[in-house]
């Protein structure tokens, strides 16, 4: 026997054992303004297995034991099958009995706010099992498009059994599905796209194909159907292609090779071929476009909403530790200047979660023009500011676990899983500059001809509205906006500028849903941290006077 060289001391213990819904007041004071008087019963259900020592264990060996692929079997038969570990599947199977995949569209108004929630709440735990999740909730509105597959996939495209099985789709107890949009001499270029689609036959699923082409990008490829866009007569067009055919066999469908990836270790990403691959149209030949940004917006919440997640469960981290860890005399947060930074993570974290949630609320609201306009403008705005703040708030919150939150540690090193995973949302669905022109689109685009001004600015305005005259230095940010706004609208304002709009938009918004939901002390310490002519700065430099305090105990996980 050696003797003992050292005790160990001063080590923070895991994040595990709390409840992820109860412990987050960003989050339920959020949900309270946009969805009064729901009942918090699955939420606190929710929060409390995302929480758990369980589920930690299982997102630790989801990202430890990662995809492996095989494409033939031993006698030589081709297979293509992705081998998860069984953690993979206890995950995704919770996330579908959760319903945060396809069930919000079979249920009623608010079903999206609390799919929402689940989402952010899951993230935390895990991001890179949701990647199936997303698809699915975003592929299937989209399907209206076929009238038939709709009604052969969608009761189980919304049911909540996961079922791993290999069936044809309407067999199985559940389905999943994915997206195969993007190729490798296009990128976010769609109508670069070169694979082509052959009219094969009319059948009970409508206007069946073959595909011939490749996919640079095709996510969760065990998912059991895609929505891809391919070069039909007519042009660029969407097909439902199943993985299984409805006779059993495997469609033409070989995999490649999957991605090796910085990130999103636990979800397969794969490179494909298309050989004679069946698909039935979705939609109109030539209207693959539409059906794409029909899609966008749904993708593009859930990168907001993961990207606040992921963000809270940075800042979680951060804050846990740093009550535990002892420095120079002093526990870590009981420190000056880390309080004045784990304050400044907090308000960002907030700030993000506000943002998302509100742009769930407008896609929970179908059928309100106002919401309409709202998810024009913020779909992008959520998208780029939220994803651009993830990374640089990870880093900050790595830092304060100093070495710790840098090592893998075998899978358990969750700081640095959550800092792998942030450049993704950024990238995915349309990078940075995509979401700020996207934004000039919106903006530019009158709804009706003569109008006095543009319809989405008139949105925006009439969004801000209530918090207008709660705080001098947010009435100078608005109206000076506002003023950008009115010439980008009149075809002004350069495209090089696009982004700092997208930021300044963002900002405005959020610090208006602060004012109207969370408490006074952390809309007062936003405006005067964010809204200045400098922009938001290295995190930890918040002006001296604020309620440090108070921000970071609003904000510690319970």
């Amino acid at each position: 026997m050696f003797p003992a060289t050292h005790e160990v001391s001063n080590q923070s213990r895991a994040l595990v054992g709390h409840n992820v819904y109860s412990g987050d007041a960003a989050l339920r004071d959020a949900l309270a303004f946009h969805a009064p008087g729901a009942d918090e019963a699955p939420r606190k259900m929710l929060g409390a297995l995302l929480g758990s020592e369980m589920m930690a264990t299982h997102a630790r060996l989801a990202n430890l034991h990662t995809p492996s692929l095989y494409t033939h079997d031993r006698f030589g038969h081709r297979i293509d099958e992705v081998e998860f570990h069984p953690s993979y599947h206890a995950l995704l199977g919770a996330a579908v009995a959760a319903g945060l995949h396809a069930t919000p569209w079979a249920l009623g108004p608010g079903a999206h706010i609390e799919r929402a929630a689940g989402f952010l709440m899951f993230t935390q735990l895990e991001a890179a099992v949701l990647c199936p999740v997303s698809m699915t909730y975003a592929v299937t509105p989209a399907l209206r498009g076929n009238a038939a597959v709709f009604a052969a996939w969608f009761d189980k495209l919304a049911s909540t059994r996961y079922d791993l099985r290999r069936l044809p789709g309407p067999a199985k107890h559940g389905v999943t599905m994915g997206m195969g949009m993007t190729e490798k001499q296009g990128g976010s270029d769609v109508r670069a796209n070169t694979t082509r689609a052959e009219y094969v036959e009319d059948t009970a699923l409508g206007r069946c194909y073959r595909l011939v082409g490749h996919k640079w990008f095709f996510s969760a490829p065990m998912s059991d159907a895609f929505l891809v866009l391919a070069q039909a007569p007519g042009g660029l067009s969407c097909f439902f292609l199943p993985r299984v055919l409805p006779d059993g066999g495997l469609n033409g469908v070989a995999i490649q090779r999957l991605k090796d990836k910085l990130g999103n270790h636990a979800n397969a990403s794969s490179e494909v071929e298309f050989n004679g691959a069946l698909a039935w149209l979705v939609g109109e030949e030539g209207r693959g476009v539409a059906q794409i940004l029909e899609m966008g917006t749904l993708t593009r919440l859930d990168c907001a909403l993961g990207t606040a997640g992921l963000m809270r469960g940075a800042v979680a981290l951060a804050l846990h530790h740093s009550t535990q860890r002892l420095a120079f005399g002093k526990r870590l947060v009981d420190q000056p200047l880390m309080r004045n930074v784990l304050a400044d993570l907090a308000l960002e974290s907030e700030a993000a979660t506000a943002l998302a949630l509100r742009l769930a609320r407008a896609i929970d609201r179908q059928g309100d023009p106002f919401e309409a306009l709202m998810r024009r403008v913020l779909t992008p705005v959520a998208k780029f500011w939220v994803c651009k703040r993830g990374s640089a708030l990870a880093q900050e919150a790595m830092e304060c676990l100093g070495g710790n939150g840098y090592v893998e540690a075998q899978g358990e090193g969750v700081m640095a899983r959550i800092y792998r995973e942030m450049p993704l949302n950024s990238i995915w669905e349309g990078a940075g500059n995509i979401m700020a022109l996207d934004l000039l689109r919106a903006l530019r685009k009158r709804a009706q001809q003569g109008a006095a001004a543009c319809e989405t600015v008139q949105a925006l305005d009439a969004e801000i509205a209530p918090s207008r005259g709660r705080h001098a230095g947010f009435d100078r940010f608005v109206d000076a906006l506002f003023a950008r706004l009115a010439d980008a609208t009149d075809g002004g304002g350069d495209e090089a500028g696009a982004r700092r709009l997208a930021q300044d938009v963002a900002l405005a918004v959020q610090a208006s849903l602060l004012q109207r939901h969370s408490p006074d002390f952390v809309f007062d310490a936003f405006c005067r941290s964010r809204l200045h002519s400098g922009g938001p700065q290295v995190f930890g430099t918040l002006p001296s006077g604020l309620p440090l305090e108070a921000i970071v105990q609003r904000a510690m996980p319970g």
